[in-house]
């Protein structure tokens, strides 16, 4: 038997800072700095700031909703509540969409790691194993979330340690040159905003955490605030190795290693680049499915994916709906269109959170004023600096879902 009932709260203040963790320590360290280095040039300390202060901004605002309204669904929910349906399900909808692509293209990224030859098999096989663990409890995913995150930071210590070691360390890389713009740096701010954005996953989890409105305001900048300072210690040792090269660098943190002199290093390197991915894909594909578990229980996604496992109360059909998809997308998925797509309709996402924080009152715990003004702005000044294309393709499917709603909403009237 199913219900479609509520979820468990069973997560504490550690527990969804592990989890948010798990979600930003990860793939993007790993694959986003060389995009970024290429969009900015020198400039890239500078789009790793400006990319923190959006995410602070979009992470002070989620966690004031989320501690206001302790629902699985995140910005679903905020936008629907605060701006109303429309703006709730446009966030919803993009944050499914787009981070389906992410799950995807991480997938993809594990089995090219892993055992490049069968790249395509290793991910689904790895998009199986982790919906698994997902559907035995969300307790069970963040202990796994706990261990990922201890090899993650380790291998990260490793390679501070070789590169900022090395007699070829040079920190006059890290000064900005006259090939920055603001342009350039917007751009990076935006693909490295991908490798903050997992604080999203808890917010997501707002209904299976206890004391929401004491544990989610203190996890969400407690995650994003780690998560900083590993980036820019990182961000500063390969630099300090590479310069230039890292632009053009396909393993950044592997390439940075072998400059310093330590080239015995690279297998650990990449076995903690196919282990952070593994954990951030396993946080993501536990928000993706919460916020459609809120969504089908508003009938914008099938009704029956709202059912609640009676045993191990998680929404095992959203995860295995969702798993089933990423799966089928990693076969054919490129990394580097996902990253900008999913950045684009993240951006978005945390566009519209921000709006709905705006609205909040002082005794419903509104932020700030500046927060959700600079946080708004920066999200649609960074969503409208990507490539060209991940602005087309996410602005297009925007529209597609849109569009659908339209529909639903006038047949629904009639």
């Amino acid at each position: 038997m199913v219900t479609q009932g509520r979820l468990a709260r069973r997560l504490g203040v550690s527990d969804a800072v592990i989890i948010g963790l798990g979600s930003m320590i990860g793939a993007g360290i790993f694959a986003a700095l060389a995009p970024a280095a290429a969009a900015a040039g020198s400039g890239l300390l500078l789009g790793m700031a400006v990319a923190a202060v959006v995410a602070y901004c979009n992470a002070t605002s989620s966690a004031r909703l989320a501690a206001r309204y302790p629902a699985s669904g995140g910005t679903y929910v905020y936008g629907r509540e605060r701006l109303g349906a429309f703006w709730g399900y446009l966030a919803g909808w993009g944050f499914v969409v787009g981070k389906t692509a992410s799950c995807a293209a991480m997938a993809l990224t594990v089995g090219m790691y892993a055992w490049p030859q069968q790249a395509h098999a290793v991910a689904v096989a790895a998009v199986v194993a982790l919906t698994a663990v997902n559907y035995i409890g969300v307790q069970k995913s963040a202990w796994l979330t706990r261990a990922v995150v201890a090899v993650v930071l380790a291998v990260l210590a490793g390679v501070v340690v070789a590169c900022l070691g090395a007699p070829s360390a040079d920190l006059g890389r890290l000064s900005a040159g006259g090939d920055v713009t603001v342009f350039g740096v917007l751009q990076a701010a935006g693909l490295l905003f991908f490798a903050f954005a997992g604080f999203a996953r808890i917010a997501t989890l707002g209904e299976e955490v206890r004391d929401p409105a004491r544990t989610i305001p203190r996890a969400v900048p407690l995650a994003l605030g780690i998560t900083l300072v590993v980036y820019t210690i990182v961000a500063v040792a390969a630099l300090a190795v590479l310069g230039d090269r890292l632009a053009g660098s396909a393993a950044p943190l592997a390439d940075a290693v072998r400059a310093a002199g330590w080239p015995e290093l690279v297998p650990v390197v990449r076995v903690g680049a196919a282990v952070a991915v593994l954990g951030s894909l396993l946080a993501l594909i536990l928000g993706v499915s919460r916020t459609t578990l809120a969504m089908a229980r508003d009938r914008h996604l099938p009704h029956a994916l709202a059912a609640v496992h009676p045993r191990f109360q998680v929404p095992h059909r959203a995860e295995l709906a969702v798993g089933a998809v990423v799966a089928t997308v990693a076969a054919t998925a490129d990394v580097r269109t996902a990253i900008g797509f999913s950045s684009f309709a993240v951006l978005v996402y945390y566009a519209i959170a921000n709006a709905s924080a705006w609205t909040l009152s002082a005794p419903e715990g509104r932020p700030p004023r500046v927060v959700p003004v600079v946080g708004l702005a920066g999200c649609l000044a960074l969503a409208f600096a990507l490539p060209l294309h991940s602005v087309l393709a996410g602005a297009a499917v925007l529209a597609v879902g849109a569009t659908a709603y339209g529909i639903r909403h006038r047949l629904t009237r009639r």
